[in-house]
């Protein structure tokens, strides 16, 4: 009997230590995970896609926009360093480039048809997959902190022209005098596409390389936080010299903006009716999901294979929920940039680099 007694004790005691080897093990990993989720975090962006070709850039023009660029992801990772969101790097990192008169956003915003400035902007969060974005506003400094608003304070998704404007007011916003985005080279770019209608007798070819390329110009953001959250955002001016409160791609939900944490987050930039029609950002995602491909290869099938084949130009920036990162684009050149957990920065403007 004392030895049975001593034997199940024996067991008892090995059993334990078994139990307990196995939750240490158990914790130990879930502590690498952890670690390993706060270290992943990134940021890409774009300054828009189009002809931009470096024999046609002078060196303080490249200087200029590789500064600002810099800038604006470098205050993005700073936030996503010290533990901030992918909602707020976005937010920031757009801010940047939308008071620099260097993009098509914000200060340096093209010029319609009826010379004023319509501008555009969406976010989205890929955590509830909740949106918010602005279409067509003239008052607006930074769309971007509207669009969010939008999202955050307001029951809907998409809000537009004197509307949107009403609800920034009620939201606290101070409204900028149009005269804000006018800027000397912007308004020549509209005489010049202006005088390209007058001399083909207002028989406009979309297919005109100077008309093509003034819809290029559009910013934008996707970036991983240190939880693991996806969120995307894009700001535009849209398109020189367009008509009718034209609206293209950068404010619709799926076509130029979407995240989504199953799989990433995107932000394009180009001729925006093809990307709506495509539904570009969200047919990178749904390809991700469904066919199970990697971020880089769903980029390469839709911006290399789909977009063209409807007659579409431009590129996108995508970041996905491991942290790998796309920038992807079909034209001569995209401003873009891109830095990691480590805080290696890459910036790039031509397509051979």
């Amino acid at each position: 009997m004392r030895q049975i007694l001593t034997l199940l004790i024996g067991l008892f005691v090995l059993f334990s230590c078994k139990n307990d080897k196995i939750d240490n093990i158990e914790s130990e990993k879930s502590h690498e995970k952890v670690i390993n989720k706060t270290e992943n975090f990134g940021i890409v962006i774009h300054g828009g896609a189009g002809t931009i070709l470096k024999k046609n850039m002078s060196d303080s023009l490249e200087n200029a926009f590789t500064s600002k660029l810099k800038e604006a992801i470098t205050k993005g990772h700073s936030i996503l360093e010290n533990g901030g969101s992918s909602i707020d790097a976005i937010t920031a990192t757009i801010n940047i480039m939308e008071d620099s008169p260097l993009f098509n956003s914000g200060k340096g915003a093209v010029f319609t048809h009826e010379e004023t400035n319509e501008l555009d902007a969406s976010i989205m969060d890929g955590s509830n997959l909740n949106a918010g974005a602005v279409a067509g506003v003239t008052r607006i400094k930074n769309p971007i902190n509207l669009a969010l608003a939008v999202m955050n304070d307001s029951p809907h998704v998409l809000l537009s022209g004197k509307g949107a404007e009403v609800f920034a007011e009620e939201k606290g916003f101070d409204l900028v005098d149009p005269s804000y985005f006018f800027t000397e080279n912007r308004f020549n770019s509209l005489k010049r596409v202006k005088q390209r209608e007058k001399d083909k007798e207002n028989k406009v070819s979309f297919e005109d390389p100077y008309i093509k390329d003034s819809k290029f110009g559009t910013v934008g953001c996707a970036a991983l936080d240190k939880n693991g959250n996806l969120a995307a955002g894009t700001s535009t001016g849209g398109m020189t010299n367009k008509r009718w409160n034209r609206i293209g791609d950068s404010p619709i939900i799926g076509a130029g903006t979407y995240a989504n944490n199953a799989t990433c987050a995107v932000s394009s930039t180009g001729w925006g009716e093809y990307f709506i029609r495509g539904m570009v950002a969200h047919d990178i995602s749904a390809m991700m999901e469904y066919k199970e491909i990697s971020l880089q290869e769903a980029a390469s099938e839709v911006i290399q294979n789909k977009l063209p084949a409807l007659g579409g130009t431009g590129g996108i920036v995508a970041i996905d929920n491991q942290g790998n990162v796309a920038m992807e684009f079909n034209t001569a050149g995209m401003y873009r940039a891109h830095m990691n957990a480590e805080g290696e920065l890459i910036i790039k403007i031509y397509k051979d680099e």
